[in-house]
């Protein structure tokens, strides 16, 4: 039984992380999602719901957890991140090692963490990859989104450690400017891991 190689994916927002996870998992790739594991931990019947309930009964609602009510929750208490995070993480890792259990045959996983070298997630990895686009291409297309505005994706760019120390720290680097130019570089790094692992 080998165990996967496991490719860490992370970028800032609007680089087309999504994107380019989503053509890994074409390729068939499997791909374990950190948002999307939150999202299943705060739905109803989700673990994390018990944990938020006790930390802030306000922020759970019709059995599932309120992130408009978590969020109104973190900004006037400094401290309720932190509560959060800790009640909440380690059920992240719970989520990802099941899902590392289940691929435990495939010779390559990706494993897609927002802030893969922020909460040091990077130091489980075999290797990183980071995906990266001009400035000008990552504002217009977070400002297309819908409600987006200049402030927030100033705010969110503060937390998120910069594009270029990102670069700096990963092992390999995609550009997401075409589709098609993105589509080959996942397909040539696959190809990539896959020789490594047979050399």
């Amino acid at each position: 039984m080998s165990v996967p190689f496991r490719l860490g994916l992370t970028g800032s927002i609007g680089m087309g992380k999504s994107t380019t996870a989503a053509m890994f998992a074409a390729a068939g790739v499997p791909v374990w999602d950190a948002d999307a594991a939150v999202h299943r931990l705060y739905a109803p019947g989700g673990a994390a719901v018990p944990a938020i309930a006790a930390l802030h009964p306000a922020a759970v609602k019709d059995g599932a957890v309120d992130r408009a009510a978590l969020k109104d929750w973190i900004a006037a208490n400094p401290g309720a991140l932190r509560q959060i995070e800790g009640a909440v993480h380690p059920l992240v890792a719970a989520d990802r090692e099941a899902f590392l259990a289940g691929a435990v045959d495939k010779p390559l996983v990706v494993l897609d963490i927002p802030l893969l070298f922020e909460t040091g997630a990077d130091a489980q990895m075999d290797a990183t990859l980071v995906v990266s686009a001009p400035a000008e291409v990552q504002r217009a297309r977070v400002l297309a989104r819908p409600g987006m505005t200049l402030a927030q994706l100033d705010l969110i760019l503060s937390r998120q450690m910069p594009d270029a120390e990102k670069r700096a720290r990963a092992t390999w680097v995609i550009e997401t400017t075409g589709l098609e130019t993105t589509r080959a570089a996942v397909q040539d790094l696959i190809e990539t891991i896959r020789a490594r692992r047979h050399a």
